[in-house]
């Protein structure tokens, strides 16, 4: 798969999205908007984006060349073009607000204040442009919405994961310590939501004429996710905290060890106790009255999660997969190298592999979820070089050639 690929394929075909983002929350998004087929332009600084220089890289990649192109950068800029602009010449943001009088969308993530000093805020560009929607993705959100006492503070994952609540609601040991999540959720599940709103945003610019202002705080995106904590809370007063590795509400339900790893398997539903208690051998188990319904297995907790380890601890994980496998919900905890293996995410395509320049061998990046049966979208080209795109960009966007080599002169694009 290479940069030659197809510009527009997918649901968002004709969608021109200018994506001034940097570092994970933002070009997640604009990825999501690429993936379905929008045309999405990433305007870089001069020298490019810093995570092009955030590894690890591929054998045979010189690190610096073109701007960068590490791993992380190639991963979540797939299907996207590349042009640099400079603006912090008069030049450059004359440039862009040119190119925002034909785009749809412009998605940024600057600091609260910033599009503003710049003359690049929604109110100024919307005049050139009413249909044009403009998304802001920041830590606390754009005081448009409501001034946040933060709204000027810098956020990153860690700090939209705690102070959004997901932090403080996991943690191995319940009632314990609380722990960070793995991935970058305080990146990637507001970037989902500021997705959702300039879909929305453009289905109604397109029906009205006019466009509008998309404002995503990190730390609301979180908070969302985790609308379990804010009922519990207003409803009984309770302050939840860490839940260990299983459920609250559901026994058994979480992870159990195996004899090389873990497994997840639940009873959502009093319906699989009886086929549980079976499969393990202790069909007794499935009628006693101690343990049938849900109340009464949360009631006993321990003794329900002793009975299950006890089983799983004697099997290894592929061995549980044989036993549970289609008889409750079940599913092996698996590393890295075995979702490579898995079958499952090959039959999904959830594992596609890009070119990357100067390697020696393409990078198996994560692919998308959303599979649509007219409008397929999907991983077709790699992430550009640093301005790799610039000359075409400007064609389409009605600059003739003397302009591109004056603007190239004048080092407002590269």
């Amino acid at each position: 798969m290479d940069g030659s690929g197809p510009r527009h394929t997918g649901a968002l075909e004709g969608l021109t999205v200018l994506d001034l983002t940097q570092m994970l929350s933002g070009p997640f998004a604009s990825m999501l908007l690429a993936d379905q087929g929008a045309r999405v332009i990433k305007i870089e600084p001069p020298g490019g984006e810093t995570t092009r220089r955030v590894g690890p890289f591929l054998e045979g990649q010189t690190r610096m060349e073109e701007g960068g192109y590490g791993s992380y950068f190639a991963s979540i800029n797939r299907n996207k073009e590349s042009i640099v602009v400079d603006l912090k010449s008069p030049d450059g943001i004359a440039l862009f607000k040119r190119l925002t009088a034909r785009a749809d969308v412009v998605i940024e993530n600057f600091r609260a204040g910033v599009t503003h000093r710049l003359g690049l805020d929604y109110e100024t560009l919307a005049r050139d442009n009413p249909r044009l929607v403009v998304a802001a993705l920041r830590g606390f959100g754009d005081p448009a919405s409501g001034e946040s006492p933060y709204a000027a503070w810098p956020a990153y994952d860690p700090v939209a994961q705690a102070m959004g609540g997901i932090m403080g609601i996991t943690g191995p040991v319940p009632g314990g310590a609380p722990t960070k999540i793995g991935p970058g959720v305080g990146d990637l599940v507001p970037a989902l939501f500021m997705a959702f709103g300039i879909v929305s945003a453009v289905l109604s610019a397109r029906a009205s004429g006019r466009g509008q202002f998309v404002d995503v705080a990190m730390v609301d995106g979180v908070l969302a996710v985790c609308e379990r904590l804010v009922y519990q809370h207003s409803a009984t007063g309770d302050v939840p905290g860490p839940e260990g590795d299983g459920h609250p509400l559901l026994c058994p339900f979480g992870l159990f060890k195996a004899k090389d790893g873990y497994v997840s398997l639940g009873i959502p539903k009093d319906e699989f106790w009886g086929p549980f208690c079976a499969v393990i051998g202790a069909p007794h188990l499935g009628d006693d009255p101690r343990y049938r319904l849900n109340a009464d297995r949360v009631a006993r907790r321990d003794e329900v999660n002793g009975i299950v380890t006890a089983f799983t601890t004697r099997h290894t994980k592929a061995e549980l997969l044989e036993i549970f496998g289609g008889r409750i919900p079940f599913g092996p905890v698996l590393r890295a190298d075995e979702i490579f293996a898995d079958p499952h995410f090959a039959a999904r395509g959830m594992l596609p592999e890009v070119e990357v320049p100067g390697a020696s061998r393409p990078l198996t990046v994560a692919g998308t979820p959303v599979h649509m049966s007219r409008t397929p979208g999907g991983v077709r080209r790699r992430a550009p070089l640093t301005g790799e795109d610039t000359d075409r960009i400007l064609a389409d966007f009605g600059f003739d050639e003397a302009e591109r080599q004056a603007l190239q002169a004048a080092g407002a694009v590269a």
